[in-house]
């Protein structure tokens, strides 16, 4: 079935079931970023694949909404369709605000209540209530149109080592039901896949790129229960669980049993990351709240920390050895997708090495200029020796994950191209040598990543900062760095990624990334003070740079981070790569 096709089908069912319009969204049953194929309903209707986006489909209107990070990917993949494209962040209406002006009183919106949050559905409801719109949650549409729709994925649920969590499922749980007691809460519904893997030591491989198990869980003050695929998991398994009073239930079974929880209970949930069909399920007293492993999982443990470094050691290994390959097979013939296979098998030779932490970025060029460029086999580019390939990758090993992005000139740059790749370093250093109050949100030092930017009339459309998770998701909360309020402080343990950019639509794009550990500076009679460590291991190219625009404390910072990637790598290198990465760490 072509776009069309799906569209014209979607529609068919909405008139059979008197619905006026129906919305897509890019989420599963548990509000993931990236989710098992089952689930990819919005890019099926829509042909748009990137990893974020909203679908609404009326009876003679079709919409994508989706953000700056793909806005040229959309409209290439969305051309041949009636699919208009809004642009989120422009002027461009909101979905839920675009969808009450072109509906009528007392009409008809559906979409799969098992894959809206909660508070994705109160926003709805918000924007649609001058019209007295009724609001259907119980049709998975796509469901009855998708042939040959993908099954549920069925991974081995494994262990996450001790070793290299540093926590045991029993502290962990302590800690949450110490929350919950605080909250007069009896039971902690959990219906995100990161929290469930974090609270209770166990991993996956359900969804791509993040080390996952389709699950729910329901926290008590004595007892839990996990709710998953019991074929998924072994007896040992299920036994070293059943050791800590955790219980393994059907995974379907978990609405029967929020069902039963008695009326006159608290039940704490995170609207943020709960289905409307869970929540719908339950008749107790509900607290809204974050989830409390959000922030105890974004706090790392000095085990995981160590972990975190270990595996920024082995990539920091394994990208030398692939940069160098690429400097030195640049022009032979090599494409996109060359370059993604060879650093992914580079990767693999390290010790713990599980797989992707996402899709590699390996944008080349003007393909550089899409901040989340998907390769495809229609647009694989050949590699030359010119222009500028910008590569955004990381890796899940066993004790850590890594997320990298670096800008690499493959000829002579002219003036422009090189002030614009000085200025993202000059933000990405900026930022790394923040000192900063404690209390203080990543929207207060977003600013440092962007003010010489700025003062050259720059800028970019996303953030500058996210969590990242150890052998865990590489998009993760609590807390971010961006120009939006995110009311989380940046707190001592909590690893961030730092990565100013810059792109010139049809030409290239640039990013510098690296990953920072927040940890105590010093005290004062002005309070406590935070700063960043750089945890990434991997040198800049320095030929593009403009030295001139670096003030003396950038130049002293990247010497020294250079002469520090060295020192880490180089006994892990051959001869041939030492001395290559000692020229490319050499001062400026």
């Amino acid at each position: 079935m072509t776009v069309s096709e799906r569209i014209d089908a979607l529609r068919f069912l909405m008139n059979e079931k008197n619905i006026q319009a129906y919305i897509i969204t890019s989420s599963d049953p548990h509000m993931s970023e990236y989710v098992p194929t089952r689930w990819t309903s919005r890019q099926w209707i829509s042909g748009f694949t990137g990893s974020a986006g909203t679908v609404i489909i009326t009876n003679n209107k079709a919409g994508l909404w989706t953000d700056s990070r793909y806005f040229v990917q959309a409209e290439k993949e969305l051309a041949e369709t009636e699919i208009e494209l809004f642009k989120m962040g422009t002027n461009a209406p909101s979905p839920f605000k675009w969808l009450a002006g072109e509906l009528t009183v007392d009409a008809h919106v559906g979409f799969d209540g098992s894959c809206f949050s909660v508070a994705e559905t109160r926003n709805l409801k918000n924007s649609l209530a001058d019209l007295g719109v009724h609001i259907i949650d119980e049709f998975d549409l796509i469901n009855e149109i998708w042939e040959e729709r993908p099954d549920f994925p069925n991974g081995c649920i494994f262990e996450h080592d001790i070793t290299f969590c540093g926590k045991t499922r029993y502290a962990k749980l302590t800690k949450i039901r110490k929350k919950m007691s605080e909250l007069d809460c009896n039971y902690h519904f959990v219906g995100s896949l990161d929290d469930i893997a974090w609270i209770f030591n166990l991993r996956g491989n359900d969804v791509d790129y993040n080390p996952l198990a389709l699950s729910y869980a329901i926290i008590e003050k004595e007892k839990a229960t996990i709710y998953l695929n019991e074929q998924q998991i072994t007896d040992k398994l299920i036994n070293n669980l059943r050791e800590d009073d955790i219980i393994i239930e059907n995974y379907n079974s978990v609405f029967a049993d929020l069902e039963e929880i008695p009326g006159s209970a608290n039940v704490l949930l995170d609207i943020n990351r709960t289905n409307l069909r869970s929540f719908n399920s339950i008749s107790a007293n509900i607290i809204e709240k974050e989830n409390p492993s959000q922030l105890l999982k974004g706090i790392k443990n000095e085990v995981e920390i160590e972990g975190m470094k270990n595996a920024m050691r082995k990539d920091g290994v394994a990208l030398t050895k692939f940069y160098y390959w690429l400097e030195d097979t640049i022009g032979n013939s090599i494409t996109e997708f060359t370059v993604m296979d060879k650093l992914k098998q580079f990767r693999s030779e390290q010790k713990d090495f599980i797989g992707e932490s996402f899709g590699t970025i390996c944008g080349y060029n003007d393909h550089g200029a899409q901040p989340h460029y998907s390769t495809t086999p229609e647009s694989d580019t050949e590699i030359k020796r010119d222009g500028i390939l910008l590569i955004d990758s990381g890796a899940q090993y066993l004790d850590g994950t890594t997320d990298i992005t670096r800008t690499i000139p493959l000829g002579e740059l002219n003036e422009v191209q090189k002030t614009d790749y000085t200025l993202v370093l000059k933000g990405m250093i900026q930022l790394a040598m923040a000192v900063f109050p404690k209390g203080t949100r990543g929207c207060n030092i977003d600013v440092l990543a962007r003010m010489d930017l700025w003062k050259n009339f720059r800028n970019y459309g996303h953030g500058t900062g996210h969590g990242v998770g150890c052998f865990m998701n590489v998009h993760e909360g609590p807390q971010s760095i961006r120009q939006e309020l995110k009311d989380q402080a940046i707190m001592k343990g909590m690893i961030t990624s730092n990565e100013p950019a810059l792109y010139r639509e049809g030409k290239y794009g640039i990013r510098h990334e690296n990953l920072i550990l927040c940890k105590e500076a010093e005290s004062s009679e002005f309070g406590d003070f935070l700063e960043f460590e750089t945890i990434t291991l991997c040198h800049f190219e320095t030929d593009p740079i403009i030295v001139d625009l670096l003030t003396r404390e950038e130049r002293y910072w990247l010497n020294n981070y250079h002469q520090r990637v060295y020192d880490a790598l180089s006994p892990d290198l051959d001869e041939k790569h030492k001395a290559w990465l000692r020229n490319k760490t050499k001062a400026i």
